[in-house]
C-alpha cells in the first residue's frame, strides 16, 4: 500500500519527516518497504509550451520543435513522438538536466538539426509504464492547460510528495486504506483524525426501485448495495485524482473506473462500476456459478466457471466474477451514460478459492479475502455515486439498491490490568492503558482494574484478550517494554545419538574434500522415481509452486546432478558435492510418505588439480569408494562390508556400480551414472554414491579404544596367486582373514595383473600379510604355519594357483 504524506495530511495532521514517519510505522505496525519522491534525482525538468511544430527534413518521424520555457528565446528541440502538436503544454528537460536513471541530457544534433533539450514521456522522469494513462504509454504526456512554461514540472504531477511503501501484513488489513492509515499514525502520535464525508445529492425525479431488484445469498454477500448515476460523461479524470491514483500505483483510465480505485484506495472497499445499459433485465443476482457458464472478464480473458465461483448475474447469465474482476459485456467505455455502481462484502474464502483457481489476483479480491470494515460500506458508495456525479456532471437516482445488509456493531472485550503487566512484563497504570485505548479510538470502561473496551468495526483484526495486549504494546512501545532473562531452572542443551551421527557425517564428508549442497526437496515425478533405494510411490502435490516442484523427492542424487549442471554450466568444472537431507518413501494404498534420512555425494572433473609436487587426481569409481570406506568406517560400521557388484540399477553405468552391503543388510550404492544421464544433464563423466543414514545410525557399532602401539616387530610374508577372473578381492580377502591365525594384522593388495604369462579369463593378485603379536616376539616357524594353511586354504577354496 502506497501511501502520499500529502494526502495522509488531510486526514491527520503530523508534521515529521517521512524518513521518520517511517520508521515510527515499521516500529509499531507493519513493515515499510520504501520512502522515495519521484523527483528525487531529477534536475532542470519544466514545464514547456510547443509554439511551432514541423516535421525533420532528414527523417520520416522526427519532428522539430520551437518550445517556450519560459526564457527570452524559444529553445529548438528535436521529438520523435508520434503524437507531439503545436500548442501543447510538455515537460522539458533542459540541457545539463538529469532524468530518471541518472541520464544526463546535453545540447546536440540529430539528423543535423540541432536540439537543446529533451520533451519528455512521464516514463523517462521516473513513472512505472503500469501509472502511465494509456493515451500516453506510446508518446510524451500533455500537462493542463494552465501549467506555466518555464515552471518545475513536479507539482503538476505530484512528484513532490513523499510516498511510504507499506507492506501490509494479513492481520493488518485496515491498513490496506487511507482512512484506515490514518487512525494508526493518529493513535501513534496521539492526534485526532478528521475526516471527510461526502454529502449525497439525489435527483427525485426517479427512484432506484425502478431500475434495480436485488438478490443476494446473505452466506455469500453479507452485505451487496448499488446505486445508480444518471446522465453521466464518460471522460478523462481531473489531474488532481490522476495524480492521487498514480502516487498509489494505479493507471488511471476514465473518470468512472478512476472514482472507485480512488474509493477503494480511500476507504479500502472494492467497488465495481457497470454500464447498466448492457445488463440485461432490471434483475441483479448474487449466486454460485453453474457448471459450464462462460465469462468473458476485463482482461479479455474466456473462463470457464466453477461451481464455487461467486457470480453477478442479468437475467441472461454472469456479468461479473463477485469481488475478482468484472465482465466485459458490462464494461464501461465512452458510450456509457447510466452507472450502476456497486458495493458489497463477499465470503472471504470463496474469493480467495476463485482467485487461486482463476489465477486472478486484484486488488480488490486481496481486499475481499483480508476484510474490510463493514460499517462504512454504505458511505463508501455514497460517496463514490457523488463523485462520479460531480466528475461526469450526472445525476444520482434517489435511493440504494438492497440486495443484503449485514447490521455492524463493536465487538467488546474485556481484559484486566493485571494480565496485561503480567505478560509485557510491564508496570504500567489504569491511566496509562485507557489512554492508549482512547487514542485507538476504542470505547472503553473501567470497572476497577478491568477494561471492557468496545472496538469498532473498523479494527476486525481484534477479538480477544491477546488482541488488546497486542494494541497496548504496540502503542506503548515495544522498544519501552523491559527486557529480562526468563526465570526457572536451566536444562543444558546436547545432541541426541541421531544428531551426533548426522553431524558427524557432514563433518566427515567436508573433511574429506566434498562440499556441502542443499537442493529443493520437491523435483519432478520422472526425477523422484530415478535412483530408488527401495520401491516407492510418488508423492505428489495438490497445489505444487511450479512444474518443476510437483513431486517430493525419493533420492538425493537427482538433486545433485541438478546443482553439477548448474555449476558446469558455469564454467565449473571440478565439483565435489555431498548433501544429508530426507527422501519420501510411500507404500502403495498410504496417504503419507515415510521420512528416511539419506546422504550422498556427486564428483566429477578433478579431484585434486595437479601442483608443482603434486600430480592431479581425477576423480574415478575407487576415489569415491575409498569416500565411502573412510565414512563406513570412521563412523564405526567396520564389521562385514561388502561391495557386491550390481547390475540393476537401470540410472548407473553397467559393470561400475556396486551396492554396499554390511552382512546381508543393503546399505546403498555407488559408481558412475549411465552416459545416457550424463548427456541428459550435459555434463561429463560423474560418479556418485547414497546410502541409508537411517540404518548406519541404527547398526551396531564398532566403539574406538585407545590401544597402544605394540614394542614387538612385525613380520611380512607376501602371496601372489593366479585365480579366475570371477573371484572377487572381498572374497580372498575374507578367506585370508578367516585362516590367518590370531597373529594376523592386516591384509593388504598390493598387485593385480592381466595378460602375458596369465592364462586367458585368469588374472594375479599378489598380496602382503603382516603378522603381530602385541604381548611377545613372534617366532619365525609360528608365523610360517600360519601363512602356509592360509596358502592350503586358498588353493582349495579358489583353486588358486601360487606364482
Amino acid at each position: 500500500m502506497k501511501i502520499s504524506t500529502k494526502w495522509l495530511s488531510d486526514y491527520v495532521n503530523v508534521d515529521v519527516e517521512p524518513q521518520v514517519l517511517a520508521e515510527k510505522i515499521e516500529r509499531t505496525a507493519v513493515e515499510v518497504d520504501e520512502v522515495y519522491r519521484l523527483e528525487d534525482g531529477l534536475k532542470k525538468i519544466v514545464v514547456g509550451e510547443t509554439l511551432k511544430v514541423a516535421a525533420h527534413p532528414n527523417s520520416d518521424h522526427l519532428h522539430i520543435c520551437q518550445v517556450d520555457v519560459g526564457e527570452d528565446e524559444p529553445l529548438q528541440i528535436i521529438c520523435g513522438a508520434p503524437n507531439i502538436a503545436a500548442h501543447k503544454k510538455v515537460i522539458v528537460a533542459l540541457p545539463n538536466s538529469r532524468i530518471a536513471g541518472n541520464v544526463k541530457i546535453k545540447r546536440g544534433k540529430m539528423r543535423g538539426e540541432v536540439s537543446e533539450g529533451m520533451i519528455c514521456a512521464l516514463q523517462e522522469i521516473g513513472f512505472t509504464e503500469g501509472v502511465v494513462p494509456k493515451k500516453f504509454v506510446d508518446g510524451i504526456y500533455f500537462l493542463p492547460d494552465n501549467a506555466e512554461p518555464g515552471k518545475p514540472v513536479y507539482p503538476y504531477l505530484g512528484m513532490d510528495e513523499d510516498i511510504i511503501d507499506l507492506d501490509v501484513t494479513p492481520n493488518r488489513a485496515d491498513m490496506l486504506s487511507m482512512r484506515g492509515t490514518a487512525y494508526e499514525i493518529a493513535a501513534i502520535y496521539n492526534k485526532k483524525v478528521s475526516l471527510p464525508h461526502l454529502e449525497v445529492k439525489e435527483s427525485t425525479k426517479d427512484n432506484v426501485a425502478d431500475y434495480l431488484k436485488l438478490k443476494a445469498d446473505t452466506e455469500l454477500a453479507s452485505t451487496y448495495l448499488m446505486r445508480l448515476i444518471k446522465n453521466v460523461t464518460v471522460k478523462e479524470s481531473p489531474l488532481w485524482l490522476q495524480k492521487r491514483l498514480w502516487n498509489a500505483g494505479v493507471r488511471p483510465l476514465n473518470n468512472i473506473v478512476d472514482v472507485t480505485n480512488y474509493v477503494l484506495m480511500d476507504y479500502g472497499q472494492p467497488l465495481h462500476s457497470f454500464d447498466y445499459g448492457k445488463i440485461n433485465g432490471n434483475n441483479i443476482t448474487v449466486r454460485l456459478a453453474k457448471a459450464g457458464e462462460i465469462l468473458t472478464t476485463l482482461d479479455e480473458q474466456e473462463r470457464e466457471l466453477d461451481e464455487h465461483d461467486i457470480v453477478i448475474a442479468d437475467d441472461k447469465g454472469p456479468i461479473a466474477l463477485a469481488g475478482t474482476m468484472g465482465g466485459q459485456s458490462t464494461e464501461i467505455d465512452g458510450g456509457t451514460t447510466t452507472v450502476a455502481l456497486e458495493a458489497a462484502v463477499f465470503n472471504s474464502s470463496l474469493i480467495r478459492k476463485t482467485a487461486r483457481r482463476h489465477n486472478l489476483h486484484s486488488e480488490a479480491s486481496m481486499r475481499f479475502e483480508r476484510g474490510v470494515n463493514r460499517a462504512t460500506v454504505a458511505e463508501a458508495l455514497n460517496t463514490a455515486a457523488q463523485l462520479i456525479a460531480d466528475l461526469g456532471e450526472g445525476e444520482i437516482v434517489s435511493g440504494v439498491a438492497e440486495g443484503s445488509l449485514e447490521a455492524t456493531t463493536p465487538v467488546e472485550v474485556s481484559i484486566s490490568l493485571d494480565k496485561i503487566n503480567k505478560v509485557l512484563g510491564t508496570d504500567l497504570t489504569i491511566d496509562i492503558v485507557a489512554d492508549i485505548f482512547k487514542r485507538l479510538e476504542f470505547g472503553v470502561e473501567i470497572n476497577k482494574n478491568v477494561f471492557t473496551v468496545s472496538v469498532p468495526p473498523r479494527r476486525w483484526d481484534i477479538s480477544i484478550p491477546a488482541d488488546l495486549i497486542e494494541e497496548v504494546a504496540r502503542i506503548y512501545g515495544y522498544d519501552n517494554l523491559p527486557a529480562t532473562l526468563p526465570k526457572g531452572e536451566l536444562t543444558p542443551g546436547h545432541y541426541n545419538y541421531t544428531q551426533k551421527i548426522i553431524r558427524e557425517t557432514r563433518q566427515l564428508l567436508e573433511a574429506a574434500g566434498l562440499t556441502q549442497a542443499v537442493s529443493y526437496g520437491l523435483t519432478t515425478t520422472a526425477k523422484a522415481q530415478r535412483f530408488l533405494m527401495q520401491p516407492s510411490e510418488a508423492t505428489q502435490l495438490s497445489f505444487p509452486m511450479s512444474s518443476d516442484r510437483t513431486t517430493a523427492r525419493m533420492n538425493l542424487i537427482s538433486g545433485l546432478l541438478d546443482d553439477i549442471a548448474y555449476n558446469v554450466a558455469r564454467k565449473v568444472k571440478n565439483i565435489a558435492f555431498y548433501e544429508q537431507g530426507r527422501v519420501f518413501y510411500r507404500e502403495k494404498g498410504t496417504e503419507r510418505p515415510v521420512e528416511v534420512e539419506h546422504v550422498a555425494g556427486a564428483l566429477t572433473g578433478l579431484f585434486e588439480t595437479a601442483t608443482w609436487h603434486n600430480t592431479k587426481t581425477p576423480v574415478d569409481f575407487y576415489l569415491t569408494k575409498g569416500i565411502v570406506e573412510h565414512l563406513l568406517h570412521t563412523l564405526g560400521v567396520t564389521e562385514n562390508i561388502r561391495y557386491v557388484q550390481a547390475n540393476g540399477h537401470e540410472e548407473m553405468h553397467p559393470g561400475r556400480t556396486a551396492d554396499v552391503y554390511v552382512g546381508n543388510e543393503f546399505l546403498g550404492f555407488l559408481g558412475e551414472i549411465h552416459p545416457n544421464i550424463a548427456k541428459e544433464y550435459h555434463i561429463e563423466r560423474t560418479y556418485i554414491f547414497e546410502l541409508d543414514l537411517k540404518k548406519i545410525i541404527t547398526m551396531p557399532k564398532q566403539l574406538e579404544i585407545y590401544t597402544p602401539i605394540s614394542k614387538y616387530p612385525a613380520i611380512t610374508r607376501d602371496v601372489a596367486l593366479a585365480v579366475n577372473k570371477s573371484i572377487q578381492n572381498s572374497e580372498i580377502v575374507s578367506c585370508i582373514r578367516k585362516n590367518g591365525g590370531k597373529n594376523l594384522a592386516k591384509v593388504e593388495l598390493f598387485d593385480v595383473y592381466e595378460g602375458e604369462h596369465i592364462a586367458v579369463n585368469f588374472k594375479s593378485l599378489a598380496y602382503k600379510l603382516t603378522y603381530q603379536n602385541k604381548k611377545t616376539t613372534l617366532l619365525d616357524e609360528d608365523v610360517s604355519k600360519d601363512f602356509a594353511k592360509v596358502v592350503a586354504e586358498l588353493k582349495k577354496e579358489f583353486d588358486a594357483e601360487i606364482r
